[in-house]
């Protein structure tokens, strides 16, 4: 049932179909743009590479989990197996970071999110990813459009999971602590106070709260860069590391950085996930503590 959650944080599905190009030979950027090119228009809308690579990264989420979770079995083999270390691996780790409560209820984001990530900076280590592609005519400078970027390497892509994420911690910092608690985990002072010092302290913590929500603010703009950053420096050195050698030798320089991407991949999609998962439990952790000795009380 676990894996089966992951399903629902898939935000994006792979397109029934889309236009074939013929790759340009021997073309490529000359570094890899900040921006993503577009690679077809689907109406209004402008089809990315990034774009693509992510639906792509979906799609291939949810047939491993389909084919994980198609015969079941007590005894896990194969595909099953290796899918239910995965998660329950992930899930203990985050369970560890936000109570057995919250990592319940949260865990269908987390988890799902984190193997995003994971994928996709993965499938933009995959040869071909940045170099295949198509040479625009009538366009001045640099006219290559590969078909596929790394998904993360595009500022929209990890602006919209910050987004998402900090639209759903207000949610669960609400539903968690009430309108009236989530206020005053913000602003209420800690501790109890008397005559000129809680007028004091109330005047303290206030202005303490306006930095709090300030920084609030700053999350997703931070969460967004660092993961963008480190992802797209990345790619960056790969792809101009091929551009210092002859075209037949150019696979060997980058081969050596590609474990350490590999390893570097990895790790920004435990940090996004252990960021966010730490920022909901700080806002949570009283609400936590009372639902943790509420259920001990029962027992």
């Amino acid at each position: 049932m676990i894996i089966r959650s992951i399903l629902s944080t898939s935000f994006l599905w792979l397109c029934a179909a889309a236009p074939a190009f013929a790759a340009a030979e021997g073309a490529h950027h000359d570094e890899l743009p900040l921006h993503a090119e577009t690679v077809f228009k689907l109406g209004p809308l402008n089809i990315t590479n990034s774009l693509i690579m992510v639906w792509l990264c979906a799609a291939a989420i949810i047939l491993m989990a389909q084919i994980a979770t198609k015969n079941l079995k007590i005894v896990p083999v194969g595909v099953q197996n290796a899918a239910e270390w995965m998660v329950e691996s992930l899930y203990t780790f985050l369970e560890g970071i936000l109570g057995t409560h919250l990592v319940k209820r949260t865990f269908w984001f987390f988890g799902g999110i984190f193997f995003l990530i994971l994928f996709t900076n993965w499938a933009g280590l995959i040869p071909g990813v940045g170099t295949i592609g198509f040479q625009q005519t009538g366009v001045p400078g640099d006219s290559f459009v590969p078909f596929l970027r790394g998904g993360n390497a595009d500022l929209n892509q990890t602006a919209a999971m910050a987004v998402t994420f900090a639209v759903l911690w207000f949610y669960w910092a609400i539903t968690e602590n009430g309108f009236g608690g989530f206020a005053g985990h913000i602003f209420a002072p800690k501790g109890k106070f008397n005559g000129f010092m809680k007028i004091f302290m109330i005047l303290i913590f206030f202005s303490v709260g306006i930095l709090e929500l300030i920084s609030i603010a700053v999350r997703p703009v931070a969460l967004s860069f660092r993961l963008f950053g480190n992802i797209f420096a990345g790619e960056n050195v790969l792809e101009s590391m091929q551009l210092v050698v002859p075209a037949w030798l150019s696979w060997l320089p980058p081969l050596p950085f590609y474990f350490m991407e590999l390893l570097v991949g990895l790790i920004q999609a435990l940090v996004f996930t252990l960021l966010t998962s730490v920022f909901l439990k700080l806002i949570c952790e009283h609400h936590e503590e009372e639902h943790h000795e509420g259920s001990s009380s029962h027992h």
